[in-house]
């Protein structure tokens, strides 16, 4: 019998924290007047922990991922990436731990036209100083065997995003962070976009956060968080019809 999700939560509860929020606040001043979009946000992303994020346009979601990277700051609050405080890093040790704990996978790809497949997937281990070979096992683990010396214009959209999720995954971070990966695929193949992202994650024993409007993607994550003025309110939501009322 499979487990309720009482005793997944217990489980998850056990693991160790990648993320953690602590009481997040951040306005933004426009022709003299402050705009409050996060305040007191509060939460705990654990190890293999799978969520999406969504809510209305400009509740604060794009802010909220660019906080979580480390590419802008709070006001108030404190964030902790695998029990590092980002606020205690200086700019050059803010981007090491980028490069190393993170990945990131967009809407647009961000693939580069004048590399190859494998060139492409290969960056973040450059950037580390790993050693690039991994990158021909990504390329098969999202499906794309024995074509990483081809160029991204010899691909369709579902396969640069192929690339962009063995991008991401590559060097082994602990968190990846998507923003609405499958937002200008169609609905076949972001689904199996989707499902890659997720098995992939999974299979790295990584953490993802996608945020999206899509209750598609959604419903893909292991719960949903809706983000609203008041803060962010997380449920366990087993397919797109669960989601509450406001978001639809």
């Amino acid at each position: 019998m499979g487990k309720s999700s009482t005793q997944r939560q217990d489980a998850l509860d056990l693991k160790p924290a990648i993320l953690e929020l602590r009481h997040i606040g951040k306005a933004y001043s426009s022709a003299g007047d402050g705009r409050q979009v996060l305040t007191d946000l509060s939460y705990t992303l654990r190890a293999g922990e799978y969520v999406a994020i969504m809510g209305e346009s400009g509740v604060g979601k794009s802010t909220l991922l660019n906080l979580i990277a480390g590419l802008d700051t709070p006001d108030t609050g404190e964030i902790l990436i695998d029990n590092i405080t980002l606020s205690s890093l200086d700019d050059d040790a803010a981007t090491r731990l980028r490069r190393r704990e993170f990945g990131f996978i967009f809407q647009a790809f961000h693939v580069l036209p004048h590399l190859t497949l494998s060139q492409n997937i290969a960056l973040p281990l450059l950037l580390n100083d790993l050693p690039v070979e991994g990158a021909e096992h990504m390329l098969d683990s999202v499906g794309l065997a024995g074509r990483g010396h081809h160029f991204p214009r010899h691909l369709s959209g579902g396969e640069l995003q192929r690339i962009a999720i063995a991008r991401a995954l590559v060097h082994r971070p602990k968190l990846i962070l998507a923003d609405e990966p499958t937002g200008n695929l169609d609905p076949d193949t972001a689904h199996d976009i989707l499902m890659l992202m997720r098995r992939e994650i999974k299979a790295n024993s990584a953490s993802g956060i996608i945020v999206t409007h899509s209750h598609a993607a959604a419903a893909t994550a292991d719960c949903v968080l809706v983000l609203t003025k008041d803060g962010l309110h997380p449920f366990v939501a087993e397919k797109a019809a669960d989601l509450p009322k406001q978001i639809k």
